[in-house]
């Protein structure tokens, strides 16, 4: 079964945990980290605590935050401070980890023998060439080593935002997202 809750309506998704907490084995609350059409950040705290309270799990989907949020640019998790509690996040190597192709999902042992088991677009993909795989793996050092990376694009983002603001745009999205709608 799927079920869809209305964007960022953390009473439509309890609803339907309580709905699907006797009739569903696993229950997997998907979302965006940073909603690409909005630029707003889930609530991803309050997901997590539904996810703890009727016994379900994470995903996260942060494409859109990987190398931008956070301290040290670790996405949306590090950012509303709740990284443990997210079973699995699915993001890319490119956009702000240097415009490389390909992705990765980062779970538990159990989930990723899974994935490589039983996900399609796994058995029928292509693996990435070692210069995409040199150049993420750098790009993870640089981020370990240092979060000045980070601290200079957060800059740029409010300096930006503010800038369009005082122009008299109308900016939405969270302060912290680099997509400015």
């Amino acid at each position: 079964q799927r079920h869809r809750y209305e964007h960022s309506d953390l009473n439509d998704l309890e609803s339907i945990l309580v709905k699907t907490y006797d009739t569903a084995r696993n229950r997997l609350i998907v979302t965006d980290g940073v909603f690409s059409m909005d630029g707003d950040v889930a609530k991803l705290q309050d997901i997590c605590d539904l996810a703890e309270r009727y016994d379900a799990q994470v995903l996260v989907d942060d494409c859109h935050a990987t190398g931008f949020l956070g301290k040290t640019g670790r996405g949306s998790p590090e950012l509303c401070g709740c990284e443990p509690s997210v079973d699995i996040i699915n993001t890319t190597l490119g956009k702000a980890l240097g415009g490389a192709t390909g992705g990765y999902t980062a779970a538990s042992q159990p989930i990723v023998d899974l994935l490589r088991q039983r996900s399609r677009p796994y058995l029928f993909s292509n693996t990435l060439t070692p210069s995409v795989v040199g150049a993420s793996l750098e790009t993870f050092r640089i981020l370990n080593e240092s979060n000045e990376q980070v601290e200079k694009l957060a800059a740029n983002v409010t300096l930006f935002r503010n800038k369009m603001k005082d122009a008299g745009f109308t900016i939405s999205g969270d302060n912290a997202s680099a997509i400015a709608p």
